[in-house]
């Protein structure tokens, strides 16, 4: 919940200058809703796709204060689904979040589907069991591999500026991977993008990228920031994405 609309679309206007001419990777940036279109003008012509920042499961009807996928149309190619945020402060579970997935799919948009563990739980050694579980139940009743993308986003580590390790980033990112490979099959759970975010900034970026399993990164207070995601960007496809 930063920037108006007027300051997105600057900052928009500064991330695409910015990453103007990269290759070889793929750039999205989630603005506020209120904010879409102001940054959907700003981004035509350029490599920059759009993703929102949520949605309701619902097509329609008495949700106020809600925003369907059917009113993403044309505003958004993507759209984060249970982000630590919506499942900490607002209760959202995984049944929640499968059922968002599910609607975002249907409606011709790519959900990215955020999991992690608490710091209790990564304490208490079940994190990858946690997030194994996470990723079987925020994607039950899914089907549309070719869009999906994994977001996995330690609790511990967002706006803390205390980024996992990129070694427990990686072995995170190969048990989502194995469980992807378990529910979508093994050719499927290969294409589909493992992204880690927690702290992610233009120096750590490249150790985590440079692991085998992680495709990525989902960039949080970095992202305010037009140099700081740019050189994110940069980092990123000077490596060897998957």
């Amino acid at each position: 919940m930063n920037t108006t609309p007027q300051s997105a679309a600057e900052l928009a206007r500064g991330i695409v200058d910015g990453t103007a001419g990269i290759a070889g990777v793929t750039t999205i940036i989630c603005p506020p809703f209120v904010s879409l279109q102001a940054v959907n003008s700003v981004i035509e012509a350029s490599d920059v796709s759009v993703g929102a920042q949520n949605v309701s499961a619902e097509p329609s009807g008495a949700y106020t204060g809600e925003v369907s996928v059917g009113m993403l149309a044309g505003l958004a190619t993507y759209v984060i689904v249970g982000h630590s945020e919506r499942r900490s402060l607002y209760g959202e579970t995984d049944g929640d979040v499968a059922g968002k997935a599910v609607a975002v799919a249907a409606g011709g948009l790519k959900p990215i589907v955020c999991v992690g563990e608490s710091l209790e739980v990564r304490r208490a050694g079940d994190a990858e069991q946690y997030c194994r579980r996470q990723v079987r139940e925020s994607l039950a009743g899914y089907s549309s591999w070719e869009s999906l993308v994994v977001a996995y986003e330690p609790v511990w580590a967002i706006g803390t500026g205390q980024a996992a390790s990129p070694r427990d980033a990686q072995a995170i990112a190969h048990a989502i991977r194995d469980e992807l490979s378990n529910i979508a099959g093994q050719a499927h759970a290969g294409q589909i993008p493992v992204l880690y975010g927690g702290s992610v900034n233009p120096e750590n970026a490249g150790p985590f990228v440079d692991r085998p399993d992680v495709d990525g990164a989902l960039v949080g207070g970095a992202s305010l920031q037009a140099d700081d995601f740019s050189a994110i960007v940069r980092v990123t496809a000077g490596l060897s994405v998957r």
